[in-house]
């Protein structure tokens, strides 16, 4: 039987208006959880603290006592004053959530370091001393640690027995509490994403800066998910932390908001590191993997696993080359 454009027409947009109004309801759904709820608990904390402040930190009666008298107002007993003290208490939740969304990108930005060397100059003088430092404390427990290689191997070799893998064990801890590999940023994150790059290019002349565009073309739709989702992951940890960032200035009027800020950035230092490692991971782990397929995509030949020359020759087509002058 043949078919009209007309019967589909319908149909079509039947399946268009429930996918649109799926995805409104996403959106709203991540508005809501994002944004609202955690600026709508931002926005009660800042009530109790410019209602009480210190001398009354702990007055609940009075807190009650202010809002009852606030709620019965006249502009806010009618339908129209609640309408618009509604969407006035969402507006300033959502604008509270953004603004912790700013902080922690630039508390993610700071976390990470990559361009530290681009700070202002009293910025980049402290970034530098702590890089020196760490490098230090890195130096220091890398060469216990291989001490204590060197000894379990001449007591192997001696005795014909291991010995025992604890002491090992936690000096390989206590490096990697340092850093993965020689400290190059600030801050243990940015180390440890950092590693990632210093261990391709050292391992297998992979230029992960230059590949990575070209090699996430073509991983496949899981591992991008799973790469995805650790990112995210990182976000919205660098996110919690804004959140303290904002909550910090509370106390100087309401001595109960700090442990709340403390508590919010311990809580997002835990997370921040956490996300990093499976970020990192995910990274390298890409790497490994799909390389061969990024080379594959390309024309060029190789042996299999990624090895120095796969990585000189992907380092080679992929590099842009500054022309010649005229």
């Amino acid at each position: 039987m043949p078919y009209h454009r007309s019967a589909i027409a319908p149909r079509t947009a039947v399946v268009v208006g429930g996918f649109l109004t799926a995805l409104g309801q996403k959106l709203a759904e991540r508005w809501l959880t994002l944004l609202v709820l955690p600026g709508a608990l931002f926005l009660a904390v800042a009530t109790a603290a410019h209602t009480l402040g210190q001398a009354h930190a702990l007055d609940w009666r009075l807190l009650v006592s202010r809002v009852t008298g606030w709620a019965e107002e006249p502009a806010a007993s009618t339908v129209g004053g609640q309408v618009v003290l509604l969407g006035a208490v969402l507006a300033a939740a959502a604008a509270a959530g953004l603004a912790a969304q700013g902080a922690g990108t630039l508390v993610q930005r700071t976390v990470l370091a990559a361009d530290w060397h681009s700070w202002p100059s009293p910025l980049r003088r402290g970034a530098r001393a702590l890089v020196t430092r760490r490098r230090a404390r890195w130096t220091s427990t890398v060469a216990r640690y291989h001490r204590q290689l060197d000894n379990d191997a001449l007591a192997l070799a001696r005795s014909g027995r291991r010995a025992d893998p604890g002491v090992r064990h936690a000096l390989h801890r206590a490096l990697l509490r340092v850093a993965a590999e020689e400290p190059d940023r600030p801050t243990w994150s940015g180390d440890r994403l950092h590693s990632v790059v210093v261990r391709l290019e050292r391992d297998h002349h992979v230029d992960l800066p230059l590949v990575w565009p070209h090699l996430w073309l073509t991983l496949p739709e899981t591992a991008r998910a799973e790469i995805t989702a650790a990112e995210q992951r990182l976000t919205h940890a660098s996110t919690l932390a804004g959140w303290a960032l904002l909550y910090a200035p509370l106390t100087m009027w309401w001595w109960p908001a700090a442990p709340l800020a403390v508590a919010l950035a311990l809580a997002a230092r835990h997370l921040i590191r956490n996300a990093t490692e499976a970020y990192a991971q995910l990274l390298e782990a890409a790497a490994h993997l799909h390389v061969g397929d990024l080379a594959d995509q390309l024309r060029i030949e190789h042996p299999g696993p990624p090895d120095t020359a796969l990585g000189d020759s992907l380092t080679d087509r992929l590099r842009i080359r500054t022309p010649p002058p005229r």
